[in-house]
């Protein structure tokens, strides 16, 4: 595995918490941080470097796909159908790849989300009628839709070359509640499924990647604790270059987030297949 510290890190122009977390890291080790202006009226993004080689990357998914090229940054994104594709016992429950006009049938409740981008609200629907109608979500955009479940907690973890970097609780019942993995009263039973998760299923994901995982549990939100029927599970997986970190280390998030969006010319070959702009 190779470190980065060389090169530089360019942000897209929408300050958020991570962002800056992840610039402070990045300058700490040396590496020049570039804000990247908004786009022209014409769409156009003008990306300067400074004459430097080596870009890396971190902001949303539209922006990068204007700034790609200019950088020379391969962006490593999970395949649509990972989620749907492992099995129950990593998962806890149905979920299926579909498209949002399969979705808008839905007569039943169900957890609808696009599998990558933000494109619209992830959420429980009561039904398909529920589903947002906007002129840029056509009928065969990709979606997930997964049974209603309840989430006792949500972990986010920052993975590279088969190992957790980091992570950080971010939710519990659904509410933002975040703390650090490091120290956490769960963080070896955490650690113990992602080791599983990626051992018997780390060859469908990017070297580097943001994977959820959180305790499924039958138990409501005020009752005693934690059920004999809670079971871990993987809540989704997505972009390290487009996550928010909570309470993660952020300069072990930044090795990753470096990785999933650097330079073409440092692309792995098993990598190839999780780049959306080649």
């Amino acid at each position: 595995m190779t470190e980065y510290g060389d090169g530089f890190l360019a942000v897209a122009p929408q300050r958020t918490s991570t962002r800056e977390l992840l610039a402070a890291a990045a300058r700490r080790r040396g590496m020049p941080v570039e804000a990247l202006p908004a786009p022209s009226r014409d769409g156009a993004v003008a990306v300067d470097g400074g004459g430097r080689s080596g870009g890396h990357y971190y902001g949303g998914p539209a922006f990068g796909a204007r700034v790609v090229d200019a950088l020379g940054v391969a962006l490593l994104e999970p395949s649509d159908d990972w989620l749907t594709s492992l099995p129950l016992a990593y998962t806890g429950r149905q979920i299926t790849l579909a498209t949002l006009g399969e979705a808008r049938r839905l007569t039943r409740p169900a957890f609808v989300k696009p599998p990558s981008d933000k494109s619209f609200p992830a959420a429980v629907y009561a039904d398909g009628r529920r589903l947002p109608v906007r002129p840029e979500l056509p009928p065969d955009l990709p979606v997930q839709i997964a049974d209603v479940v309840t989430w006792a907690a949500e972990f986010r973890l920052f993975m590279l070359d088969g190992e957790v970097r980091t992570g950080s609780q971010y939710a519990t019942f659904g509410r933002l509640d975040a703390r650090p993995l490091d120290g956490h009263r769960q963080e070896h039973a955490v650690r113990e499924f992602a080791a599983g998760l990626l051992a018997a299923c780390g060859d469908g994901l990017p070297s580097a990647v943001v994977v959820d995982v959180g305790l499924l549990t039958p138990a409501e939100p005020g009752g005693s604790g934690h059920s004999a029927g809670d079971q871990w599970a993987v809540v989704e997986a997505n972009m390290a270059w487009f996550s928010n970190c909570y309470a993660a280390d952020p300069d072990r998030a930044l090795d990753v987030v470096l990785h999933a969006a650097g330079p073409r010319t440092r692309l792995a070959e098993r990598d190839r297949r999780f780049c959306r702009h080649l």
